[in-house]
């Protein structure tokens, strides 16, 4: 007999596991105690060797449990917009702590424009140089429902003439970050707009966007309201040019003010953007799996150079986008997905045409919520998110990483590859014709036995947001570089006008042409994908005349037909398979309760690679908004209002780590199509 935690039992070595067996022999007593309190909660484990501490039991997000020395914590990753919901309160203390991190600003229109400012960064996390003023959060279950609000990156200015939209707000619970400032555009020889971090200016004098810092003075803030006096310091302000210069200055960054004239001599570009901070709060530094490269978040968007320029200027560290070179006709770089860094400034204005002057586009922002839950856990690899279900682990990737597995690993991994989704095509003023959805990012699952090794991921990102009688952009692919590579191809853009959608995993929406999906139809049970992984057409949408466009097609199925005037949505996405499916966690997007397919559930939740919504066009009548987007996370496409002018000013964006096509833009050349969700890979193995 052995002793430990309160419980005396046969060891594991010689009890009987069955809760029936003989004697009452139930063994298990030499389990320590994080890993009976784990499954205990779980309900995975039978035996009770003892309850030692326990954290709050809490939903939402993409989990992450994690050691830091000898405590272990569990964070909650959202990357898009959700709550944070607490159903018990443990032994542990139910404080959290937290990062917010709004929407970066989108980048000046034409060169010498200035890069966006990235979104404002909020943290209390023990020990961090950001974490001053930040208050605590003491969560309870009465109410136990807390908002989670990711901010939307700003988009780039359309225009030579136009300063980048700022990007939104993040907010957890009583905590907001303020969308970082767009920068200005070129012809406006003026200042950033204000934000979470500042916009860089144009060319011609200051002043610079302000950001969010004690240091600010008191501007007119405009739109972005920033209480006074400022004591919690959000990010810093856009690089300064006071006597004027022939080159945009960089978007503050969370870390550093953007670069600017006072900075050093001019360069051969356009001024950078300022870093942003790093920040370990979903893991350990080598590798969290969120953020740009070791958990940088909130970098600025590069400034735009000259028409001489023969390199971009560099986005500040944590996802800053370049910024425009003209000489060799390199457009201006969009901040990275869910780090809330700016877009970069001065695509070039050559050749001309409609969107030739179009700034880089935010990058979205994220919420983390970490609480410590016990001490002591220990996973066989390590990479991505770490998560424990149903008796396996489950390594969660949503941005790019390496999974690696030390000498002693031997396991059968279950893995889900899913290709990053295209983005809409752009509506037409020219024919009056709204642009097509996105089609979804390939769907590949399988399984396979590997050994020790370091194996690279890579996650494809959603296809950007384009304006201007444009054609939208394919999602990048999806590889997890096991011994046998894994690839899944993202999904194809939408069109903008009567010309086919683009093919890909699932094909992007048009308007009067047939399109090809490289993935193979959904069989209607989920399991082991063919290697050409699962997709679907996207919608030709055959009305006449032919003013709406067609949806973009899902992994689950084609988009569906719509005859006449009537607007069209994606196509449906597929549950991920049901290893990975943890109740606590959000991974996905909300689906159908009554699916009527083989191997999914009734929890309307967990579902991936949806189309996007096909756009309205016009004469008909007013649509608050296209095409429904395609469970899984599609986005919908935009409406129209009763003069035939956008009525939502863009489509709607896919969820992110969906893999989900967006929605197609709306009628009207200075308007935007929705954005492309980025992919997602996820590994499991036994515990």
């Amino acid at each position: 007999m052995g002793y430990l935690g309160r419980r005396i039992g046969l060891s594991q070595d010689v009890g009987d596991s069955n809760p029936g067996a003989a004697g009452g022999s139930v063994g298990g007593g030499i389990l320590d105690l994080f890993t009976n309190g784990y499954f205990e909660r779980q309900g995975d484990l039978y035996n009770d060797p003892g309850l030692g501490p326990t954290g709050l039991t809490a939903t939402g997000g993409v989990i992450s449990d994690y050691t830091s020395g000898s405590d272990v914590y569990r964070a909650h990753i959202f990357a898009s917009s959700g709550t944070f919901d607490v159903t018990a309160l443990g032994s542990l203390p139910a404080s959290v702590e937290y990062l917010v991190v709004a929407g970066g600003g989108g980048g000046g229109g034409g060169v010498y424009s200035g890069g966006g400012g990235a979104g404002g960064v909020r943290t209390n996390l023990s020990g961090h140089p950001m974490s001053t003023n930040n208050p605590s959060i003491t969560v309870s279950t009465s109410p136990g429902s807390y908002t989670v609000t990711i901010g939307g990156g700003g988009n780039g200015a359309p225009l030579s003439t136009s300063a980048g939209d700022n990007g939104t707000n993040s907010v957890f619970s009583t905590i907001t970050s303020h969308g970082g400032g767009g920068g200005q555009g070129r012809s406006q020889n003026g200042p950033g707009k204000p934000g979470g971090s500042g916009g860089g200016q144009s060319y011609g004098p200051g002043p610079q966007g302000y950001g969010y810092n004690p240091s600010t003075p008191a501007p007119v803030l405009g739109a972005v309201p920033l209480p006074s006096p400022y004591t919690i310091t959000q990010g810093q302000d856009g690089g300064f040019s006071p006597d004027g210069s022939w080159y945009g200055t960089g978007g503050g960054g969370a870390g550093q003010q953007g670069s600017g004239q006072n900075d050093g001599p001019w360069p051969t570009y356009g001024y950078p953007g300022g870093d942003g901070v790093q920040v370990y709060i979903a893991g350990p530094p080598t590798n969290t799996g969120i953020g740009q490269t070791s958990s940088w978040f909130a970098g600025g968007g590069g400034g735009g150079g000259p028409h001489a320029s023969p390199v971009l200027s560099l986005g500040g560290a944590g996802g800053g986008g370049v910024g425009g070179s003209p000489a060799t006709n390199a457009g201006a770089g969009s901040g990275l997905y869910s780090t809330g860094s700016g877009g970069g400034g001065g695509q070039p204005q050559s050749p001309a045409g409609a969107g030739s002057n179009l700034g880089g586009n935010g990058g979205s922002g994220i919420v983390v919520v970490r609480y410590k839950i016990a001490s002591i856990a220990t996973a066989k690899a390590t990479g991505g998110a770490i998560s424990y279900y149903g008796g396996k682990t489950i390594h969660t990737f949503t941005s790019t990483g390496t999974f690696t597995a030390p000498g002693t690993f031997s396991e059968t991994v279950e893995y889900l590859v899913i290709g990053g989704g295209g983005s809409g095509g752009s509506g037409s003023d020219n024919t009056n014709t709204g642009g097509g959805g996105g089609g979804a990012g390939t769907y590949r699952t399988s399984s396979v036995a590997i050994t020790s090794g370091t194996y690279n991921i890579t996650i494809g990102a959603g296809g950007g947001r384009n304006n201007g009688s444009n054609n939208g952009s394919q999602g990048g692919t999806t590889t997890l570089a096991l011994p046998s590579s894994v690839a899944s191809p993202g999904g194809g853009y939408g069109y903008f006008g009567p010309t086919p959608g683009y093919d890909g995993g699932s094909s992007g929406g048009t308007v009067t042409q047939a399109t090809t999906a490289t993935g193979d139809p959904f069989p209607g049970t989920i399991g082991a994908t063919p290697t050409s992984g699962w997709g679907h057409i996207g919608n030709n949408a055959s009305s006449t005349p032919a003013y709406n466009a067609g949806g973009g097609g899902g992994a689950g199925g084609a988009a569906p037909p719509q005859p006449g005037a009537n607007l069209s949505p994606g196509g449906i996405g597929i549950q991920i398979p049901s290893t990975f499916r943890n109740p606590v966690s959000t991974v996905g997007a909300p689906g159908p309760t009554s699916p009527g397919v083989a191997g999914a559930d009734t929890s309307g939740k967990f579902y991936v690679a949806g189309g996007g919504g096909g756009a309205a066009g016009y004469p008909q009548p007013a649509q608050p908004k296209g095409g429904d987007g395609g469970f899984g996370g599609g986005g919908d496409g935009g409406g129209i209002d009763p003069n035939g002018n956008s009525f939502t000013g863009n489509g709607f964006d896919a969820t992110q780590n969906t893999g989900s096509g967006g929605g197609g833009g709306p009628t009207g050349d200075n308007t935007f199509s929705g954005g492309g969700g980025s992919g997602i890979v996820l590994i499991a193995y036994p515990s």
